[in-house]
């Protein structure tokens, strides 16, 4: 790996400040997002769980159906025997007979009884299926129709703004290799602790920028000089004169303005 070339602290200042406006119009963009793209990814899953949902449903009413036609055959089965069995009772021999023919008889009338109880309860349930699938299926299309929505906003916000992101990207990494590992490391570690990432902030009012800690004189002096990187003893910031911040500023606009 190449060793990057000895600059000034000025230079480090400006590299340091300009990768901070990098950065923080990519947050910017990523803001504008929001919650979108985890609002999509919810409501897709959602979507598919009720898909699942409604498959389930669906093949437990076909296993359902099964059922009460088997317990249909059952009874038509059961109907054919006591046919059958009546039949052979007009030539018994003796009462034995007909009484064991009564039996069987009887057992078919009971297996038919409870064939048709099976059924009925068979067909509640798949009333009550059915009843959760109409309330599914009305979810369903409710989400599908959100989900629908909410991405064409998404797709609309990345149509604009993709494209500018993914260059800014760039050019963080390329700023990123024009400073010496240390402080972006430094940079990187404040920008990951503090709520707004700004790792960077220029002196405002005489306080470090977001801040209301008002900075002393000589301190403001030394940073003012671009002598050696000073950080906010508060915050932690890398703090910048106002002067240096406007001319980086009004740098970095005018790249901006031409992604």
């Amino acid at each position: 790996m190449a060793k990057k070339k000895e600059v000034t602290v000025e230079e480090k200042l400006r590299a340091l400040y300009d990768l901070q406006l990098i950065d923080s119009r990519v947050d910017e963009i990523r803001n504008v997002r929001g919650e979108l793209p985890l609002e999509v990814q919810d409501l897709e899953d959602e979507v598919l769980g009720l898909k699942t949902r409604m498959d389930k449903l669906k093949t437990d009413v076909e296993t359902i159906n099964y059922e009460i036609t088997a317990k249909k055959n059952l009874i038509e089965e059961a109907k054919g025997l006591i046919k059958k069995y009546a039949e052979q009772q007009k030539n018994v021999r003796n009462s034995r007979e007909f009484n064991s023919l009564a039996k069987e008889v009887e057992f078919q009338e009971l297996e038919i009884q409870l064939a048709e109880k099976n059924i009925k309860e068979f067909k509640a349930q798949i009333d009550q299926k059915k009843e959760v699938v109409s309330e599914t299926k009305e979810k369903l299309s409710e989400r599908e129709a959100h989900l629908k929505h909410k991405k064409s906003e998404l797709d609309a916000i990345l149509a604009e703004t993709e494209k500018e992101e993914q260059e800014l990207l760039a050019k963080s990494e390329k700023f990123e290799k024009q400073i010496e590992d240390r402080l972006i490391q430094a940079y990187k570690r404040i920008r990951n602790n503090v709520k707004n990432g700004l790792a960077v902030v220029p002196i405002e009012r005489g306080a470090s920028g977001g801040s209301f800690f008002t900075i002393p004189p000589q301190v403001q002096v030394e940073i003012a000089s671009r002598k050696k990187i000073i950080t906010d003893e508060h915050s932690g910031r890398i703090l910048v004169d106002p002067a240096l911040a406007e001319e980086e500023q009004q740098k970095m606009h005018k790249m901006f303005s031409k992604i």
